[in-house]
């Protein structure tokens, strides 16, 4: 298949903001996306099932978009777990799991990929703002986005002089239907966000939109938080 524009992965790809991150590159561009548990719509591009906690799943998922697409541009690590993880009764297991998918899957991705990718390429995964405001009660999450983060900057430096950038994007508060709030912890988020309101899934897919593209050519190794001015 001779896809138009760039060819662009998307993990976790058909809920909240993954799917508005599919949606936000399928007007120009193919767009494949990998799915666990939430099915993808129909009509989709290219949808892959599989469990990114699973080491040997990169490796598949990079030759099933090369097989369809014939190439691979931008790699979008959208797909990630959050697990409450306390003090006291801290679940190893469950911090294993968070580690699989946050940290380990990016970087499985990658590593498969990176043959195929020209100079021009781009990755953008999406971290958070509790990778430097650490959520009471989920540290490893917010431990597992802030190495995310680090091996952001330390892969765009690795792989600068290729020509391929690495960019992560660190939302606040969003609202998705898969994501209800209850209304004390809403307006409590509302009460520390700068702009009075909480994000929308556009407002985080429109930031990867632009990390992927030409317009951030000069653009590797950083984190652009996408909050509202979340605790200013």
């Amino acid at each position: 298949m001779t896809a138009p524009g760039r060819v662009v992965l998307v993990t976790g790809g058909t809920r909240g903001i993954g799917h508005a991150i599919a949606a936000e590159f399928a007007a120009d561009h193919a767009v494949a996306v990998t799915w666990r548990s939430t099915p993808p719509d129909p009509g989709a591009a290219l949808a892959i099932r599989a469990d990114l906690a699973d080491p040997d799943s990169a490796a598949r998922v990079v030759a099933e978009v090369l097989a369809r697409f014939g190439r691979l541009d931008v790699i979008v690590n959208n797909a990630g777990q959050i697990s409450p993880s306390p003090v006291e009764g801290l679940d190893a297991e469950a911090g294993q799991g968070l580690l699989a998918v946050n940290l380990l899957a990016p970087a499985a991705l990658l590593a498969a990929a990176l043959p195929h990718l020209a100079p021009g390429s781009a990755i953008v995964s999406i971290s958070s703002v509790n990778a430097v405001l650490p959520p009471r009660g989920a540290v490893l999450y917010g431990a597992s986005k802030a190495a995310l983060n680090l091996w952001t900057r330390a892969m765009a430096k690795e792989l600068g002089p290729r020509g391929i950038r690495v960019n992560a994007v660190a939302p606040g508060a969003i609202t998705t239907p898969e994501t209800p709030r209850p209304a004390d912890l809403q307006q409590a988020f509302l009460a520390e966000t700068a702009l009075g309101r909480l994000g929308r899934p556009q407002d985080v897919a429109r930031a990867v939109r632009f990390l992927a593209s030409d317009a951030a050519s000069f653009i590797t190794g950083e984190v652009l938080t996408v909050s509202g001015g979340y605790r200013l």
